[in-house]
């Protein structure tokens, strides 16, 4: 059966000895994207196979991730790492296994994720905020420090939908790292920034590292895994083919396919 993440509450968080627990998880996706499942497939137990133009994406990965970790997801296109993080975050459920996180997370997954396109950004800065659970008065003593961060001052009236890709990025993840989640997922959005800007981000990542969050880091860039992560998970066909130290993990996609 499909289980959402289950996010512990605040009476266990302190005993917990993970962040985030991995437990046979599996997702299947259709090559034919008009098609549909049914209620019936929804339903069905873990033991179905695939049916025809279906493939899983993930299947049978499971680990678990210490607080105060930072994990660097190693693998090809294509091999299930932006997936991943999305089911951590909750916005995707998987089709078999569970996802148990213990707090809140703050994702930086996907540019647009939580932003709206008509709104202005000083309004996107309110909702994406607030739908992370930062109240308007918590959200008024950061918001001057959120725009200052972004370098955005003079776009606050301007409709989300007119900023550049950069400048998406920028707001975003000024947003998101003001955030007090102890989990952080970080996809590969921050490749669309700028040098210098990229670099300040970079910055952030590791003092809330220095202060004890997690963090989930997906990149293909080696030195960027190396910098922010000890240890790494490596995906390929969709299987965990390896969770090691980051530098072996990093060595052993190298021989394979010669890169990250």
């Amino acid at each position: 059966m499909t289980e959402a993440p289950v996010h512990e509450d605040a009476a266990r968080e302190a005993s917990t000895p993970f962040a985030i627990r991995v437990d046979g998880l599996g997702v299947r996706f259709r090559r034919n994207r008009r098609g549909r499942r049914s209620f019936k497939d929804l339903l069905a137990g873990r033991s179905r196979r695939s049916r025809p133009g279906e493939f899983w994406a993930l299947r049978e990965v499971s680990f678990e991730v210490r607080p105060g970790e930072a994990i660097g997801v190693v693998g090809r296109n294509g091999q299930g790492k932006s997936t991943l993080l999305k089911l951590v975050a909750g916005v995707m459920l998987p089709d078999e296994g569970r996802v148990t996180v213990s707090g809140g997370v703050a994702p930086l997954i996907e540019i647009t994720g939580g932003f709206v396109d008509d709104l202005t950004v000083r309004d996107n800065v309110y909702l994406t905020a607030g739908l992370h659970g930062m109240s308007k008065a918590q959200i008024d003593a950061t918001f001057d420090d959120v725009i200052a961060f972004a370098e955005i001052g003079d776009f606050l009236d301007t409709p989300y939908k007119h900023l550049s890709s950069g400048m998406k990025v920028r707001i975003a993840f000024a947003v998101i790292s003001q955030l007090e989640e102890p989990i952080m997922l970080v996809d590969e959005v921050l490749a669309v920034g700028d040098k210098a800007f990229r670099e300040k981000c970079y910055r952030r990542i590791e003092e809330l590292l220095a202060g004890g969050r997690t963090l989930f880091f997906v990149s293909h860039n080696e030195r960027d895994l190396r910098r922010f992560c000890t240890r790494g998970l490596y995906l390929d066909k969709g299987r965990l083919a390896l969770d090691a130290p980051i530098d072996e993990v990093l060595a052993r996609y190298n021989s394979e396919y010669g890169g990250a």
